[in-house]
């Protein structure tokens, strides 16, 4: 079963602080609106922050696990952005009340490993940061291996400074990438590894790292690995509605059910957030998310019904 823990309402936080961070980098800080504490998180969780332009964006927790009066996340303004993190930078002032969901972890660190490695590209480093700051408050043994394509892009040196940490800039090597295969191939075999970062960084760490005992190498990706499933030609049975929805040719399982008026809490429809998750009861889902181990898809317990399909005539979910 995943270990994401998932909150199905919201709450209001209020923006009390930004921060530079690096190049194109903040931080923005939200503390409760009411009360004295928020949901508590364990370090590589993200949070869903509820845009007032209808957009709803998962941004990485990057402070102490132990604290319970913030909530602080690092956001990188994309150039392509899809008006997520444009209208962050351009628009949130300090003092707007944002609904936020979460926190859910499906990135979770393993603090009994023996040792730990963590790789981080760009603003990949925001779940790293939180985890390498819960590995030093544990005097835990571990290394982080941090790229960026220039010293300026560098965020949280100050969280991260010591002799584990190396900081590989692409600008004074020759524009070469991070060594991630050689990485990856030298650490010992016992070791937890971790990676967050663009893409090609994390398609090389998955090659890398085949070999490996699968539930010692972990991964988060920001964009889904594999296409959205939109064959159709299924049937959905909602167990607890009683009721039975036909999912037609390209139609995803989650655009049929809120064509039928089921409500089902999702986010980034992509397969990379874990919002979604749901409880399969019977059949074969057909799994195209970015999150769930080969083992808990074989297990077929639980599925993305944002962007997964199925393999059987039938598949019925806990909805």
């Amino acid at each position: 079963m995943s270990s994401a823990s998932t909150f199905a309402t919201t709450l209001q936080a209020r923006l009390t602080a930004i921060r530079y961070a690096a190049n194109g980098i903040h931080l923005y800080e939200f503390s409760p609106v009411e009360g004295d504490a928020l949901p508590r998180f364990t370090a590589g969780a993200h949070i869903d922050l509820h845009l007032p332009n209808g957009l709803v964006r998962q941004y990485s927790l990057c402070n102490p696990q132990h604290e319970t009066h913030r909530y602080v996340v690092g956001i990188k303004r994309d150039p392509s952005s899809r008006g997520g993190s444009s209208y962050v930078h351009e628009q949130l002032r300090v003092g707007t009340v944002l609904r936020v969901g979460g926190p859910r972890n499906h990135f979770a660190l393993h603090e009994e490993a023996r040792h730990t490695v963590l790789v981080a590209g760009g603003i990949g480093v925001t779940p790293i940061a939180c985890m390498a700051q819960r590995l030093r408050e544990l005097g835990a043994s571990f290394e982080v291996h941090y790229s960026v394509r220039r010293r300026e892009d560098a965020a949280f040196l100050d969280v991260l400074a010591g002799a584990n940490l190396h900081l590989h800039v692409d600008a004074e090597r020759g524009n070469a990438p991070l060594p991630v295969a050689r990485i990856v191939t030298g650490a010992d075999h016992d070791a937890h590894l971790y990676c967050c970062g663009p893409g090609p960084m994390l398609d090389a760490f998955e090659a890398a790292a085949a070999g490996r005992p699968a539930g010692h190498v972990h991964l988060e990706r920001f964009a889904a690995a594999a296409p959205v499933v939109a064959d159709g030609g299924f049937t959905v049975q909602l167990a607890r509605a009683g009721r039975s929805i036909y999912i037609a040719k390209g139609c995803t399982i989650l655009d049929a059910l809120r064509d039928q008026g089921v409500s089902v809490q999702a986010s980034c429809e992509q397969g990379i957030c874990g919002s979604c998750e749901t409880r399969v009861l019977s059949g074969r889902p057909d799994h195209r998310d970015s999150l769930l181990s080969d083992e808990e898809k074989q297990a077929n317990q639980v599925m993305m019904v944002c962007c997964s399909g199925s393999k059987d005539p039938l598949l019925v979910l806990d909805l």
